[in-house]
């Protein structure tokens, strides 16, 4: 290679690094994290734990489950506030307000859902834009600077003639500068990708209702794919285009309700009476096939999806447990109930949860027992957001507020 190609090369490889480096590797961009796996990067975990936390500040956010999103020093919140939905910027550092956009939201949740009427998807930060779904299934894109409404899906000739007014719950992704969102109503709905900077739609995909799952993207021999749960099944759509490439039926006790985690081309999937499963997806002549590879079916979840370390599975299913990842073998489950859900973060040396009755706990990932280092509160109401780590700080958000809690 002569001079001038070396030096090309090295300045792509060096516009590829600030590229991807336009994300700090402490933030939490989206549903899940950075690569939507649970898994939170820098955070400085103590070597004893104090038996409560420094809260730095509050903020009356609005009600919701919503995960916040971190990006940049800003925390990007979503919540209801009486008829309207409200997406806020904070300062992450202070909590002082830097723009909010609200927009009216007249559909409301009915039946035993009501008891969870605010917002349930998380927002998704990419590119300078963030990405809303409201309850109601309105789609919005905002600039991340200032909060300039820059497109809004609120109508079915926006979404391409789906009917799409329901308790929307899955969170969208960001990919190749397409907003991917699944909507409909009970027994039909579409994933439909709209390109983020116009949103022009670019693809649809319709087939079965929305589950309350949200998608992930795998590559198999160099196919890139989005892998979700419906209503009653595991899908591969590929990105490129939304066509379909492979189907699992799959309809857990009372809704899917948990996202598919994603490793290589192992999928692992849960959800309640239907115990915690592997797939692998292969080639098999112009398409694809998924092979079962094992089912636990003492390990149902309900709504948590489970986080992969160290070729070890960490889950909820009212109790936390653990499970070979190759062999799908149970290797302990927690003696203490619980509640109904817990939001799962492999926080490099602790695995933490937010619980639904407000606690804060902190085990070590150990395949060999559960080890308890800190059970904290964090709240006065139900928490069913994933906790947000960074360094020292620890951002919940609850039924009505974000909190950040540090641990100084």
């Amino acid at each position: 290679m002569n001079k001038a190609n070396l030096m090309k090369g090295v300045l792509v490889a060096c516009a590829t690094l600030i590229s991807a480096g336009s994300v700090r590797s402490q933030d939490w961009p989206q549903w899940r994290g950075p690569n939507r796996d649970g898994k939170a990067i820098g955070f400085a975990a103590p070597e004893t734990w104090p038996q409560q936390l420094k809260q730095q500040w509050k903020v009356a956010i609005g009600v919701g489950d919503s995960t916040p999103a971190l990006v940049g020093g800003k925390l990007y919140a979503f919540g209801r506030q009486e008829t309207d939905e409200v997406i806020l910027c904070l300062d992450a550092a202070s909590g002082k307000k830097v723009w909010e956009e609200r927009y009216p939201a007249q559909y409301v949740v009915t039946g035993p859902p009501a008891r969870h009427p605010g917002t349930r998807s998380s927002p998704v930060v990419a590119d300078g834009k963030v990405c809303t779904l409201g309850v109601g299934g309105i789609l919005s894109c905002l600039d991340a600077e200032n909060g300039k409404v820059l497109w809004r899906k609120q109508s079915t000739n926006d979404y391409l003639g789906v009917a799409y007014r329901s308790d929307s719950s899955m969170s969208p992704i960001v990919v190749d500068g397409r907003c991917i969102v699944h909507i409909g109503v009970k027994g039909a709905g579409a994933i439909l990708a709209f390109d983020l900077a116009s949103g022009e739609a670019k693809w649809k995909w319709e087939g079965e209702g929305p589950a309350s799952s949200s998608p992930v993207v795998m590559t198999v021999q160099g196919t890139r794919q989005l892998v979700t749960l419906t209503a009653k099944s595991v899908i591969g759509l590929r990105l490129a285009d939304g066509k379909l490439l492979w189907q699992v039926p799959f309809e857990a006790a009372q809704g899917n309700n948990t996202t598919p985690l994603v490793d290589g081309q192992t999928v692992y999937y849960t959800g309640q009476g239907k115990g915690l499963l592997a797939m692998k997806i292969e080639p098999q002549g112009d398409g694809f096939a998924p092979t079962q590879l094992w089912t636990n079916s003492a390990l149902g979840g309900r709504f948590t999806t489970p986080i992969l370390k160290d070729g070890l599975l960490f889950g909820f299913t009212g109790r936390f447990f653990c499970a070979d990842a190759k062999t799908g073998e149970t290797l302990w489950t927690d003696t203490t109930g619980r509640g109904a859900s817990a939001a799962l973060v492999d926080a490099g040396s602790v695995i933490l949860a937010s619980t639904q009755n407000s606690g804060l706990i902190a085990f070590k990932p150990s395949g060999k027992e559960y080890a308890e280092l800190a059970h904290i509160n964090v709240s006065d109401s139900e928490v069913w957001a994933h906790p947000i780590v960074a360094g020292k700080q620890i951002f919940v958000r609850d039924h009505d507020n974000v909190t950040l809690w540090t641990l100084e």
